[in-house]
């Protein structure tokens, strides 16, 4: 038999761990290309080589051509390829995750269907965000209550901070300078952090729209997983710029801004770790990065649970 044409894929154990990894890089008005196993963007101010197998996702902003081999070395190492809008408040479409295995999303898909298990994820998001204080007795209802007022009181904490004033949320996707600055750098921060959490989801194999507090969308696990962060990362950073002065775009230092607090806050490595808690109450799910990106196909069974797949099975004679 003749071997198949191309490159061959690298081992997954030879990549790096997701948790690992660079958070994002967002580029626009530029050539992606390949050379070797790493990717090279170049526009009118030069020519830069990113390493494709220690990158998390790369986000293509407008202006963006992207070339089959770059796609190809991106897809191999395991990286996620995100096509965004202008500013980087639009999401139209990702690429193939690296995950090959699919229990993590069973254990999703299994905690999302049953009420009593959708009910405890999402109570268990709520209570991550109280820590210290004695919230386990509340609904549902109750918790929604307080976490919005949670959020309105960081507001106005940040706000009497920095001096900037804040007269409440608001966000036009089709009017993005149409908000105040702290608005603007509040959506530019918030969908560079969705980027970094869509990849993530997709990285270990969940599916980004089985939402447990947010529902309806197809982002909808990412929103709820975003909604754990945004108290640390993207409030004081969407107010500290705009208390600052600007010496470009706020969409674009808002983006850098979220690059460096991200590394800083580890958020790859604890977002990893809380995806997997959340979906350990549906059952255990303690597997390393590396098995999910085994490919582990089976068939299902409802006598032994699975049976190998690529097998010729002869008729039963108990029928």
């Amino acid at each position: 038999m003749n071997a198949i044409p191309g490159a061959r894929p690298p081992d997954p154990k030879d990549l790096v761990r997701v948790r690992d990894r660079l958070t994002f890089l967002f580029v626009e008005r530029c050539t992606v290309n390949r050379e070797s196993n790493a990717i090279s963007i170049a526009d009118g101010h030069g020519i830069a080589h990113v390493p494709a197998a220690a990158l998390s996702v790369l986000l293509l902003g407008p202006g963006v051509r992207i070339t089959h081999s770059a796609v190809s070395v991106l897809s191999e190492s395991g990286s996620t390829i995100v096509w965004v809008g202008e500013n980087g408040v639009r999401y139209y479409a990702h690429g193939s995750p690296p995950s090959r295995s699919s229990r993590l999303l069973e254990a999703q898909a299994r905690a999302v269907s049953d009420p009593s298990l959708r009910l405890a994820v999402a109570r268990s998001m709520y209570l991550m965000r109280f820590s210290g204080e004695d919230v386990s007795k509340l609904s549902l209802q109750q918790l929604r209550g307080r976490e919005g007022a949670r959020i309105r009181r960081l507001y106005r904490q940040h706000s009497q901070r920095t001096g900037v004033p804040w007269d409440g949320r608001e966000y036009d996707p089709d009017n993005f300078e149409g908000g105040s600055l702290v608005n603007q750098a509040l959506s530019a921060a918030n969908s560079a952090v969705y980027g970094v959490i869509h990849a993530v989801i997709v990285a270990l194999g969940c599916s980004p729209g089985l939402g447990f507090v947010h529902n309806g969308n197809y982002r909808s696990f990412v929103y709820d997983i975003a909604d754990l962060y945004k108290a640390d990362l993207t409030i004081p950073i969407a107010f500290d710029i705009a208390a600052g002065p600007l010496t470009e775009a706020v969409g674009s230092a808002a983006r850098k801004k979220v690059r460096d607090s991200v590394r800083e806050f580890r958020l790859l490595e604890r977002c990893v770790a809380d995806i997997k808690g959340l979906l350990s109450i549906a059952g255990p799910v303690d597997i390393d990065d590396e098995e999910l990106i085994v490919d582990d196909l089976r068939l299902w069974d409802d006598r032994e649970g699975t049976v190998a797949a690529g097998v010729s099975y002869e008729e039963s004679a108990e029928l």
